[in-house]
Parts: structure tokens; C-alpha cells; sequence
């Protein structure tokens, strides 16, 4: 099950980025598991990771090679496991599968990051991943974009990815990124994993800077249960291979055109996250209107797309505002008058200061909910802030792939 048609475009290649993908019977022997980027020299990379406590290793190792001060020149990612509650073995494993790979191209192996995903406590299958090495390396190309937005899926069903390109200074600057997430999802950071690409030239704190913007505005208003993986890590790389002159500044204006274009382009592949999110039916933006701050706003709309009740009923196409303003009451507003707060579904009001709106039918209700794409819009009538999250239903089958998920 998703909501709409999907992404089905083209993915742009990246100068200065090669792909390579393999299949390295991880979990499911046949089935693409096993992704490589490669980064030309002089390459910078921005990059956020889970706040979760319990992170899993190959964060562990990501930041510890991040924060080592050496140029990456590969990603190397694995499906199928996590490395996650793995102990000092998992961090054994990430660490050799870095090393195995900066062998087959003779570079330092803090010059490789690892990223996995899927089934927590479980430890890597190290001989099946490293003989998968070299089939994935020989592979390599950079038109491989598709390939590699399959090869990092989970129990997604389908993949998720975009392009972006504008002209600057008589050169056109490309945008691609893929993305990967369907359940265990409301990350607290990033995604659960994404990794975009430009060949734009910028110094590496103010890719951070724009990293970590993008993510704030696109990635961390999503959640599909509620859940932030172990594992969520979402990463920006630039090659530089564009021909303009680098961003060294904020102010420079390549700066606010390259963090207009990855918000925009994140903030795509995050709905396509939702849109396929696990037994996914509906698609759900939640708009708080008129709060005092955006903390505040967040913290209502993500009281109600987190709630079960609510998803529920939108999964039934039933209209239970009640649920909706149940939500709202939980949110832990300081002082909220319930009195002022008004609701609607799509253009109908269900509610006027705090109760049903006059006029309101049930069948006006169910005509909005029974739809795949749903608004619902509160209003607080406290200040000037409006902030969005968006969501998915919690359905049958939801409960299904996650009964049935190590089965």
C-alpha cells in the first residue's frame, strides 16, 4: 500500500559521484543489499545522525571518521541488517567493513563511512558482505542513481528519489538525492537514511549549515508511528566539479540558491517517505496555524500525527474530531484556552472554539476523510507561527508487516 503514484523521474547523475551496487545475500540471497558511492578528491560532505540513544554502530564509526579530519571518498551501504544492539562486535564489524573496502581502493579507511539498515540485534553476516564487496565496486557508474534507490530499501515499496538543477553564473548546478524509509519513522534528525548529491563547490561547515537547515524544514516533520530509528542518518555531499566560484561565505548567493534547491529536494523525498509509509492509505499534512512559537506549533501537530487514535480513525475514513482535539489537549501547551481553537478538515470547519462548529455534518466530515490526502488545520488564535508535519494512517497493515517483520 501508498498514497499517490510515486516518484518517476529522472535521476540526474552527479559529476564527480560513481555508484556501484550489488547483491550480497545480506538477508535475501538475489536481492540488491549493498550500495557504494564514490566521491572525487576535494569532495566536502554535511551529515546528521539519530539522537536516539541506542544509535547503532555504523553511526558510531561515522562520526568517529567524520571527526577524524580526513576527506571521505566512499559511503558504503548495507540492507537488511542494522548493526544496531550489536556491542563491541557491531562496532568490530562496521569498523572491518570500512577497512575491507579501503583496501579494494587503496585509501585510509577513516576515508569510508558506513551506513546500515534493517533488523536491529542482529550481527552482520561479515563473509557475505565482504564478498559482495567487489561485485558492487565493479559496478561502479554514475548513472547507477536508480539501482541504488532500490538497493537501500527496506520494507519500502517502492523507491524514493529527485533531481534538481538551476543555472548559475552560465552553469547549470545539479541536485540528486535517494532516500529510504517506511516504518520506525519520526526521525529526530534526519531521515532514516538519505544521501544527496551536488557538484556545486562549498566549504564543509557551510554544507553542514545547510545540511542541517534542510533537515530541520523537511526530515523532522515527518512521522509515520512515531519510532526514531537507531540507524537515521542523512548525508549532503559536493564534489566541487561545477565550474563557479566556491561558496566560501553565506553570503555569497550560490549559498542561498544551494540551500533553497536541497530543502526543496528533501523535503520531496520526506513525503515520499510518508507516502509510503508502512500500510500507508493516506497522506496526512497537519498545519498548525497561530501558535507563539514554532516549538509550539510542532509540539501540537506532532500530538496529533503521532497519535493512534486519530490515525486510526483516519485509516476508517472516520471524522472523530473528538480525537483531534484529544491530541491537542495532550500536547502540554502552557496555558492553551481550548475555548479559542478552531478546526478544520480540508475547507470544513468541524470545530469553533472548542466545539462542534454550527452547521458541521458528519457527512461533510467523512466526504474529506474518505480521500488519500487529507489537511487537517488547527488553530490556536495565540500568536503568528504556522509549522506543518506531515503523516501517514495506522492501518491493518501496518500491524501486519511489523508482526510479521522477522518472520
Amino acid at each position: 500500500m501508498a498514497v499517490g503514484e510515486g516518484f518517476n523521474g529522472t535521476l540526474v547523475p552527479v559529476a564527480g559521484i560513481t555508484i556501484g551496487v550489488g547483491c550480497a545475500g545480506i538477508k535475501v540471497v538475489g536481492r540488491r543489499d549493498l550500495v557504494i558511492f564514490e566521491l572525487s578528491p576535494g569532495s566536502t560532505i554535511g551529515a546528521v545522525f539519530t539522537q536516539n540513544a541506542f544509535c547503532a554502530a555504523p553511526v558510531q564509526i561515522c562520526k568517529e571518521h567524520l571527526g577524524a579530519g580526513q576527506a571521505t571518498r566512499f559511503l558504503v551501504v548495507n540492507t537488511g541488517n542494522a548493526n544496531a544492539g550489536t556491542g563491541q562486535r557491531g562496532l568490530d564489524d562496521a569498523r572491518e567493513t570500512c577497512t575491507r573496502l579501503a583496501a579494494h581502493k587503496s585509501v585510509d579507511p577513516e576515508q569510508v563511512l558506513p551506513f546500515s539498515t534493517g533488523v536491529i540485534g542482529e550481527y552482520l553476516p561479515m563473509t557475505a558482505l565482504a564478498n559482495g564487496l567487489p561485485n558492487a565496486l565493479a559496478t561502479l557508474a554514475s548513472d547507477n542513481w536508480q539501482d541504488a534507490a532500490q538497493g537501500i530499501l527496506t520494507t519500502d515499496t517502492r523507491e524514493k528519489g529527485g533531481s534538481r538543477q538551476f543555472e548559475f553564473e552560465n552553469e547549470t548546478i545539479t541536485v540528486t538525492g535517494i532516500a529510504k524509509g517506511s516504518g520506525m519513522i519520526k526521525p529526530n534528525m534526519a531521515t532514516m537514511l538519505a544521501f544527496i548529491c551536488t557538484d556545486a563547490p562549498i566549504d564543509q561547515a557551510l554544507l553542514q549549515s545547510i545540511t542541517e537547515a534542510a533537515t530541520t524544514a523537511s526530515f523532522n516533520r515527518i512521522t509515520v508511528d512515531s519510532d526514531t530509528s537507531t540507524n537515521d542518518a542523512c548525508v549532503v555531499m559536493a564534489t566541487g566539479k561545477a565550474q563557479v566560484k566556491r561558496v566560501t561565505s553565506a553570503e555569497d548567493p550560490l549559498y542561498g540558491y544551494l540551500l533553497k534547491t536541497i530543502k526543496e529536494l528533501m523535503l520531496s523525498l520526506a513525503q515520499q517517505i510518508i507516502r509510503d509509509g508502512e500500510g500507508a492509505s493516506k497522506f496526512i499534512e497537519v498545519r498548525v496555524e497561530g501558535a507563539l512559537s514554532a516549538d509550539e506549533a510542532l509540539a501540537v501537530a506532532f500530538s496529533v500525527a503521532d497519535s493512534p487514535l486519530f490515525k486510526t480513525a483516519m485509516s476508517a475514513s472516520d471524522a472523530n474530531w473528538g480525537r483531534i482535539l484529544m491530541a491537542v489537549g495532550k500536547s502540554k501547551i502552557d496555558q492553551l484556552d481550548v475555548n479559542c481553537i478552531d478546526v478544520y478538515l480540508g475547507d470544513v470547519q468541524i470545530v469553533a472554539g472548542g466545539e462542534r462548529a454550527q452547521g458541521y455534518t458528519e457527512a461533510q466530515g467523512a466526504a474529506i476523510v474518505a480521500q488519500e490526502e487529507i489537511i487537517v488545520r488547527i488553530l490556536l488564535q495565540r500568536g503568528v507561527v504556522n509549522e506543518s508535519v506531515w503523516t501517514s494512517d495506522l492501518s491493518h497493515e501496518y500491524v501486519r508487516i511489523n508482526a510479521e517483520y522477522r518472520s
